[in-house]
């Protein structure tokens, strides 16, 4: 990584979630600059197999608690400097399943948070928010400032984040920075349950040999999004210094689109390579998901003007990175 953009050492950083996906590679990430770390979660979808390799680290704290408590989140961000705000239930079908556990993990949950890190003097707010929030909007590049009407109850909790943020920034002064992810792959990323994300999902039905199954016709497409990309972006959320690139919120993306059925033929490509029966594995087609936004592609010029985004990893350069860490790690 490039010094330009890697923060100060000295800061103490709280990551919460820090034992999920995203989370453990921001811990690491971190970690590897220099940076102590605290690390929240309740391990309801984290797993502690995420910090193992960080646990026996200098600077590095964990621990075990639920942001829906208010006097965890006030002693989880004593003493921290920066936020980073991974916590949250995912997943549109599991909102639309179960309402109301979502919105009190993701809405009551966050506003803990962020009342916490104003009580204790935090200096900086960054939060995971989520490309769901372009609901219904037909445009595209999704643009920041142009969205639709959310299509689940994920999708408003995430809203909700970005309205609360607004108003701790303009009434109380707390400088946050919201980040869009769009469907972010790559090493971690669980592959198990019943609302894995589609990529390691694929991956392990390929690898069983057995056929993935694809929701509609596979013309539904994303901007799917290399996991060092996100990292990259909080790390430059965390430093950026012009105050027009504070209290901002910015899609996390690469910039291109692909199809579901692009993307099972390239993960066949690079699975191959490692077991050639892959490739004749054939494809199964169901209905549609519920509340699933058909398109889905970033504007990524917000974050190169303000914080100097410039994400390494397209579609195919993350696939093989994620392939590869998949085959050696779920074997």
């Amino acid at each position: 990584m490039p010094d330009t953009y890697l923060p100060d050492p000295s800061l103490a950083v709280l990551v919460t979630g820090g034992a999920g996906f995203i989370g453990s590679n921001l811990c690491e990430a971190l970690l590897k600059n220099g940076n102590s770390v605290r690390c929240l979660d309740n391990l309801a979808t984290g797993k502690r197999k995420n910090l193992e390799p960080l646990m026996s680290q200098a600077g590095f704290e964990f621990m075990d608690g639920d942001i829906r408590d208010h006097n965890t989140c006030m002693k989880a961000c004593e003493g921290q400097d920066m936020v980073l705000h991974q916590a949250a239930l995912g997943s549109v079908p599991r909102s639309i399943k179960d309402p109301i556990t979502s919105n009190e993990v993701n809405v009551s949950g966050f506003l803990n948070m962020l009342v916490a890190a104003r009580d204790q003097g935090v200096k900086r707010f960054i939060y995971a928010a989520s490309s769901s929030t372009y609901g219904d909007s037909q445009g595209l590049p999704k643009v920041e400032d142009v969205i639709g009407k959310p299509l689940s109850p994920y999708a408003i909790t995430k809203y909700v984040n970005e309205l609360y943020a607004d108003i701790f920034h303009k009434t109380y002064g707390l400088d946050t920075i919201g980040l869009r992810y769009f469907n972010v792959f790559g090493r971690r990323q669980d592959p198990n349950g019943a609302y894995a994300a589609v990529i390691p999902k694929f991956v392990m039905q390929l690898m069983k040999l057995e056929s993935p199954v694809i929701n509609g016709d596979g013309t539904y497409s994303r901007d799917f999004t290399y996991i060092d990309n996100v990292v990259e972006m909080n790390l430059r959320a965390m430093t950026a210094d012009k105050r027009e690139a504070l209290n901002q919120v910015y899609n996390v993306a690469y910039g291109e689109r692909t199809n579901l059925n692009e993307l099972v033929h390239l993960l066949k490509e690079y699975l191959k390579t490692y077991n050639p029966d892959i490739g004749q594995v054939a494809v199964t087609y169901g209905p549609p998901r519920q509340g699933d936004v058909p398109h889905s592609l970033a504007s990524i010029e917000k974050g190169q003007q303000l914080l100097g985004y410039a994400p390494a990893y397209d579609i195919k350069s993350g696939l093989r990175e994620a392939v590869a860490w998949y085959w050696k790690n779920l074997q």
